[in-house]
């Protein structure tokens, strides 16, 4: 029997809209024209890593205390964690959307915590029968060599020195990479079955037609730029000048390096600031470094110049060496003159000078200014072609002249740091993959990219089915920070100088309580996180988690107002037109 309405109760009131149905029987979504979608999204971290790391992955593993699970994760990507989390300049944390709200997370500092509390991932037992030589053992040899064993290529690698590393080895000083790290990720690497050969220099001890003939189906150069370059000065050539790379690598190989008193290091790039902090460890007392560039504009990374500065290093920016004053037994000093601008109007470096001058007293110099690639393996050969001092290569598949012939690293056309390297040794195996595949085209690399301008990520090439994130990338204004709390970062410790010896590193790690605490900084944005917000929020009660970890919105009830997309704190809700 139907319940009967007392109308006198209701005399006076506004007209109200009355039915006798059940909520369930007004289906609101037939007035939607707007409906939501819920997806996951890019975090502008992972699109700003190079090498293509699924850093809002890791970390969200790290939130829930599963280390090794976060460490696994990383390594599908990216082979050199311990390395990277010492000397990547973290572009992703500038990206980081927790910069906008208090301080971005310390992803390196995480990196690094996960690299020395866990160990590498055992072999693999995949076998393709195809062989590729790789030529080069710095972060794109080894990257390369990584990826192409993960697909079961027998990997042999080429090295000109007698141990692996490259650069890493022999340019990074121990007091920011040691060797142990080091050492133990490229033994992590070997133990895929890589066959290492040191002692090897291509042009030397081998050629690219003694690869061919010996059956090798591929070659990639990952040779790096390993030669200090070279600038017209007068007395450069003096006794007591010492080139950047060589100088650095000669205190690597442990070779007696005694420095005098007074070293001027000219140059203003992270390998100068190397110079100077290796130089004071080699004995020298005064050591100033100069450069053309103001302080804002050098390009060493704004911690190492504070590192060097906080070790007593003097810097003189705006201003360029004319002239190293000495003779065949001692150098005096050198002339300097002043520099008005490092830069023209369209950006490139083209440094204009005055005619402001002035002399400083040194016993010895660093020419740190650069470097380049040894490319004399080349000889005068055609097929494949040098432009400004690098190899060109086909911008899509990394391919030289000769098509089985493949380079990638600082010999390319290319940002210049480890984890580009390791970015481009990883798209090279994946070329290299479909070359001997017969995989011909170049817009499968399209779904491989992270987010809208990101590199590429390895599990998507293997069709990994946890990759689900949309292209579309979170930023900051789409979150909604009203459900965030501030949180101090948590920094890496910096040993004091009189508690160090020698090389002995100048960061220490983070606990695992406050690795635990730093990781649940993170937004994870583009991320549902099953806060339940959608659900509690919809005024319609059409949002509900049926299956599944993500959430729905029934086209019945969901009249599209949008509130769900507000109030999602990871901003992966979106309003799209109906009929989209």
């Amino acid at each position: 029997m139907k319940k009967q309405f007392n109308l006198e109760r209701m005399e006076g009131l506004p007209p109200l809209a009355v039915s006798f149905l059940d909520t369930l029987s007004i289906k609101t979504g037939t007035w939607r024209y707007l409906k939501p979608f819920f997806q996951v999204k890019t975090a502008p971290c992972n699109e700003g890593c190079p090498a293509g790391v699924d850093v809002r992955g890791f970390i969200a593993l790290m939130k829930q205390g599963l280390f090794h699970e976060a460490y696994t994760l990383y390594l599908e990507e990216n082979p050199l964690l311990g390395v990277c989390g010492r000397v990547c300049y973290h572009p992703c944390e500038r990206l980081c959307n927790r910069k906008d709200f208090d301080q971005p997370v310390n992803i390196n500092g995480l990196e690094r915590f996960m690299a020395d509390f866990d160990t590498p991932l055992s072999g693999s037992s995949l076998e393709s029968g195809k062989h590729v030589a790789v030529v080069g053992s710095g972060p794109s040899g080894l990257s390369c060599s990584y990826f192409l064993a993960r697909m079961g290529y027998r990997v042999t690698i080429f090295e000109a020195r007698s141990r692996a590393g490259g650069m890493l080895r022999y340019g990074i000083p121990r007091y920011r990479l040691p060797e142990k790290v080091l050492d133990k990720e490229i033994g992590g690497i070997l133990k895929l079955g890589i066959d290492f050969r040191g002692n090897q220099k291509l042009g030397k001890d081998f050629t690219l037609e003694r690869l061919k003939r010996d059956g090798y189906d591929a070659v990639f150069l990952g040779v790096g730029a390993q030669l200090s370059r070279q600038v017209p000065l007068q007395g450069s050539d003096l006794p007591g000048v010492l080139r950047g790379v060589d100088f650095l690598s000669q205190v690597a190989e442990a070779e007696e390096v005694r420095l005098k008193d007074r070293v001027i290091v000219i140059g203003g790039g992270n390998g100068a600031i190397d110079a100077a902090l290796t130089a004071m460890r080699c004995g020298a007392r005064d050591v100033t470094v100069v450069c053309v560039e103001k302080r804002e504009e050098m390009p060493a990374h704004e911690w190492q110049v504070e590192d060097a500065l906080s070790e007593g290093v003097k810097l003189m920016t705006s201003w360029g060496p004319s002239e190293i004053v000495g003779d065949s037994s001692q150098i005096r000093g050198v002339d300097l003159i002043h520099c008005v601008s490092a830069f023209d109007d369209q950006g490139f470096f083209n440094p204009r000078f005055d005619h402001i001058k002035r002399r400083i007293d040194a016993d010895q110099v660093i020419m740190a200014v650069g470097q380049e690639p040894d490319l004399s393996f080349l000889g005068c050969r055609s097929d494949i072609e040098v432009k400004g001092g690098l190899i060109t290569v086909n911008a899509a598949t990394l391919q030289t002249g000769i098509k089985d012939v493949y380079a990638g690293g600082d010999v390319v056309e290319q940002p210049r740091g480890v984890v580009h390297a390791v970015g481009s040794g990883k798209r090279a195996a994946i070329e290299i993959d479909r070359y001997l595949k017969q995989q011909p085209g170049t817009d499968f690399m399209r779904g491989l990219r992270i987010g809208q301008t990101g590199w590429i990520s390895f599990r998507r090439y293997l069709g990994d089915s946890s990759c689900r994130e949309s292209q579309e990338v979170v930023r900051f204004e789409d979150l909604n920070p009203s459900y965030f709390q501030h949180a101090a970062r948590e920094e890496k410790p910096k040993f004091a100088k009189e508690e160090r010896k020698g090389f002995e590193e100048l960061y220490g790690n983070l606990t695992p309580e406050k690795a635990l605490g730093e990781a649940r900084r993170c937004l994870s944005c583009g991320l549902c996180d099953q806060c339940g917000n959608c659900v509690v929020f919809c005024p319609d009660i059409a949002v509900s988690f049926k299956e599944g970890e993500y959430p729905e919105a029934s086209d019945d009830y969901c009249k599209g107002c949008g509130i769900c997309a507000v109030e999602c704190p990871g901003g992966l809700i979106s309003m799209t037109q109906e009929g989209e």
